[in-house]
């Protein structure tokens, strides 16, 4: 099957992220002019499939929006990049989730303030998707309630062969439920450092008797990343940092985007490392994702 035909199913967050870049990161009652305003589609998942939709996937996306102003412009923006929307869920009562983050352009580091008043999606919306069609799907760590029924789902009704992976950001209360089910687990470095840890190499080995997974990774920001298959040796590969740093918003769902992409193309460990921290870090050197593909190409990096 080719490239272009491997079909890729997100499930979790759309967002509109309103951006102001301001020159440094302001002290607590400062008052600032903002350098640079932006108004984004952003969110995880949607970042995750802008991504995936660059480097050739056919991308779907799976989530809820608020039948809002702020909601159509997720949509025409996920629609304008040929992601299909088709399994969206829009509640007439609530609001389509906004971060507000000011981005630093003294280091390129981006504080956010999210806004959420949205029911997550629900196994019951997830089970009238059709399946049989996709290669890969890709589930945000969110209500561990709702994606253990939906990870079940995909046990059930998925085509031997198509990968799950699930990314795990934050320490949500009852999070480690969703560890059984999936082939990979993407773990964020707040979550291992919420667990304690400071070692990464120690904080994966100390996963295995919790999940099934075959494959365990681990970003650890400007530091580089983990990963280990199940048996298998821990490999390391250091981060790519671009000549300089513009913006950090976004870089792990690029990171995860490479991460799903690498594995449908069959890469190793060692060189799935390599693949990510490329692209995530080529992005940080840009603004926005719009064009971050094309423009890692042409700098050599993919």
């Amino acid at each position: 099957m080719s490239k272009q035909r491997k079909r890729i199913l997100v499930v979790g967050v759309a967002a509109l992220d309103i951006i102001n870049e301001v020159a440094a990161y302001p002290a607590e009652d400062a008052e600032l002019r903002a350098l640079d305003r932006r108004i984004v589609r952003g969110g995880n998942a949607a970042n995750t499939l802008a991504v995936l939709s660059q480097l050739g996937r056919t991308c779907a996306w799976a989530g809820t929006l608020g039948q809002d102003a702020e909601g159509s412009q997720v949509i025409e923006d996920l629609d304008r990049r040929g992601i299909d929307t088709g399994a969206c869920i829009l509640h007439p009562h609530g609001s389509t989730p906004t971060s507000y983050v000011i981005l630093s352009r003294a280091g390129g580091s981006r504080t956010i303030v999210h806004y959420r008043d949205l029911p997550e999606l629900a196994a019951a919306d997830f089970a009238r998707i059709r399946l049989d069609g996709y290669d890969w799907v890709h589930f945000e760590g969110r209500d561990p309630n709702e994606i253990t029924a939906m990870l079940r789902d995909c046990a059930r009704r998925l085509p031997p062969g198509t990968g799950v992976s699930l990314e795990v950001e934050k320490p949500r209360p009852g999070i480690e439920a969703l560890f059984m089910g999936p082939d990979v687990l993407i773990f964020s470095r707040h979550y291992a450092r919420s667990r304690g840890y400071t070692d990464p190499r120690g904080f994966l080995r100390d996963q295995w008797e919790h999940t099934d997974a075959g494959l365990l990774i681990l970003p650890w920001g400007e530091e580089g990343a983990y990963a280990q298959p199940r048996g298998g040796r821990i490999c390391f590969a250091p981060a790519h940092r671009p000549p300089l740093v513009r913006d950090t918003l976004g870089a792990g769902d690029v990171f995860n985007a490479a991460v799903v992409d690498g594995l449908l193309a069959g890469l190793a460990p060692p060189a799935l490392l390599h693949h990510c921290n490329a692209l995530a870090g080529h992005k940080c050197g840009l603004l926005g994702l719009d064009g971050l593909v094309a423009s890692a190409r042409e700098a050599g990096v993919l």
